[in-house]
């Protein structure tokens, strides 16, 4: 099967895309903004301890105290056999007591993080599990030959009071690698005890490295024929881990520099975009319907345009089959997690109910995360779990309608930027004038814009062209437009709607958002900043302007305010 990695960078995400035979099957996003817990391992303080859960919450230093369940509390045994029954949680913890604990589950809503006791520090080959004292394998590793020969090579080197995990990864691989691997996360290991002892709780103790440094090191092996990057400084990065782990794939790793977007150019952005819609159109003409609620995913398969060539059970099971492999790959895609419900299109025979359910089961063997397909129901429904350690991709990616107050979604104004952005880039490629002026969404136009001008420098170093962007209210967040077009000087003139000592008679909006005294008003959608006027939110102010840049205007109230 031809793999591939593609990784897309710019100043607002990083995002990395998976393809399988020449389509989109996982998508990761990780922003530099965004503070990554997952992995993550704290030394933390128990908040309070609730027997009746038997649960407990701790603080980590975040926003919200992480959520503890007894049982991940002590590190399991690798043995099977059946365990003593754990002792109850108000005798494992009292409050205020100090604890290690390792983050599992990201804050979800109102919910915080949720956390465990039993520790893993992933290596390339190895997986160290403090605390345990046994030798797992991973049971994607098929040969028995091939598991025995690792558990006997990694029991002669495993140190006493850690247990392994052999990964995927190791198979094949000699005694002296693993040896190396194990030596770097015990060294590891042994630097965030240190620090457990000196950092005071909340700390962390320690943080995962960046997705595609985690990606290189977890997923990219010889199955991949190419890793593309279209960052200069990711692709160093990548280079440098790969040449340390697994130097025989470096010449995989390459840096993508057309001109043409990457995600364009292997048509994952089609794709994603796809993945956000309700409907998904099949090959064969049939469709599928996702519907999310709180407590599950249900995704209902219709004949929709499909009318076969032979007879009503051969066009069903048809249609059923090319589902089940669609279902498989977007829900992994989509990352959709918890209670999945299958409303397959009914089937009259056991054999065809047979053979779809196997088609699923198969079809979900890739997904590196833990998915159950759990048989029929006696409605002929497919109930599926799967592992759900984060925000699916619709709720990472959208946000609700402020347009129809929440019945609906849209795109968040980061992942707007990003397409308004790669747009802008296409449009103005081709424009002959010096200048332009774009109107969009003061949101986006916010996020384009970038603290003090730095994204928007960026974006005209890169075009050759001066860009003048205006914020409004009076266009869709997801919209922008070409204004007027000409020379810098005529740009200027028409995007700048002050100068210097005008005088002026505005409506405060809203308080500055770093620094709540000052006030914000706009003319034009053209921002300007008044000092002193944060509590003049909804009030006619006369006000003087002050200073004029390419993308603000700062104004202090008139002496008679």
């Amino acid at each position: 099967m031809d793999k591939k990695i593609i990784v897309n960078c710019d100043n607002r995400a990083t995002r990395v895309a998976l393809l399988e035979k020449g389509k989109l099957v996982e998508l990761d996003i990780e922003r530099p903004l965004q503070f990554r817990v997952v992995g993550n391992i704290y030394k933390g303080t128990v908040a309070n301890v609730l027997p009746g859960m038997q649960a407990a919450f701790i603080d980590i230093g975040l926003s919200k105290n992480a959520f503890l369940y007894v049982d991940d509390l002590v590190p399991d045994s690798e043995d099977e056999s059946p365990q003593p029954p754990r002792s109850s949680i108000e005798k494992l913890l009292r409050v205020g007591e100090e604890l290690m604990v390792q983050v599992i589950k990201e804050p979800y809503g109102s919910k915080g993080a949720r956390v465990t006791g039993q520790l893993t520090i992933p290596g390339r080959h190895l997986v160290l599990v403090p605390g345990a004292d046994y030798v797992g394998v991973s049971k994607r590793i098929d040969s028995l030959a091939e598991r025995d020969r690792l558990r006997r090579e990694v029991e002669k080197l495993k140190p006493e009071q850690i247990g392994l995990i052999i990964r995927t990864v190791a198979e094949g691989v000699g005694a002296e690698v693993m040896a190396q691997d194990l030596q770097f996360l015990v060294q590891l290991w042994s630097r965030i005890t240190a620090r457990f002892k000196q950092k005071p709780a909340p700390a962390i103790l320690y943080q995962d490295l960046s997705l595609t440094c985690r990606i290189a090191r977890d997923l990219f092996t010889e199955e991949f024929s190419s890793f593309l990057i279209d960052d200069q400084h990711e692709y160093n990065k990548v280079r440098e881990i790969v040449g340390h782990t697994s130097p025989h794939l470096n010449n995989k790793v390459k840096l993508y520099q057309e001109d043409e977007p990457i995600f364009e150019r292997y048509g994952i952005e089609t794709e994603i975009e796809k993945a956000l819609a309700r409907q998904v159109w099949l090959k064969s003409g049939g469709y599928l319907v996702f519907d999310e609620t709180e407590a599950l995913t249900v995704i209902d398969v219709n004949t929709g345009r499909y009318i076969g060539r032979r007879n009503l059970a051969e066009t069903i099971l048809k249609t059923n089959l090319e589902a089940a492999e669609e279902i498989a790959r977007q829900v992994r895609l989509r990352d959709i997690g918890g209670i999945i419900i299958i409303d397959l299109i009914d089937m009259n025979t056991e054999e065809h109910r047979r053979v779809v359910v196997e088609k699923l089961v198969s079809a979900i063997k890739n997904d590196r995360t833990k998915t159950y397909v759990l048989g029929l129901t006696n409605l002929g429904l497919v109930e599926m779990t799967r592992k759900k350690v984060r925000q699916d991709l619709s709720e990472y990616l959208q946000q609700p309608c402020p347009y129809c107050n929440g019945s609906g979604r849209v795109l968040t104004p980061l992942v707007i930027s990003t397409r308004i952005e790669s747009n802008l880039k296409r449009e103005l490629l081709e424009e002959r004038s010096r200048a332009v002026l774009v109107e969009m969404h003061r949101e986006v136009a916010a996020i384009i814009i970038g603290s003090g001008g730095g994204n928007l420098k960026k974006l005209e170093d890169e075009l050759d062209r001066h860009i003048f962007i205006r914020g409004t209210e009076d266009i869709h967040i997801e919209q922008y437009r070409i204004v007027a077009r000409g020379s810098q000087k005529e740009i200027k003139a028409l995007a700048l709607p002050v100068n210097v000592g005008d005088k002026l008679e505005l409506t405060i909006e809203e308080p500055h958002a770093a620094n709540p005294t000052h006030g914000i008003t706009r003319l034009q959608g053209f921002v300007i900043n008044v000092e002193g006027a944060g509590e003049r939110v909804g009030q006619v102010v006369q006000i003087e302007i002050k200073e004029v840049s390419r993308t603000y205007a700062r104004a202090v109230l008139s002496r008679q305010q």
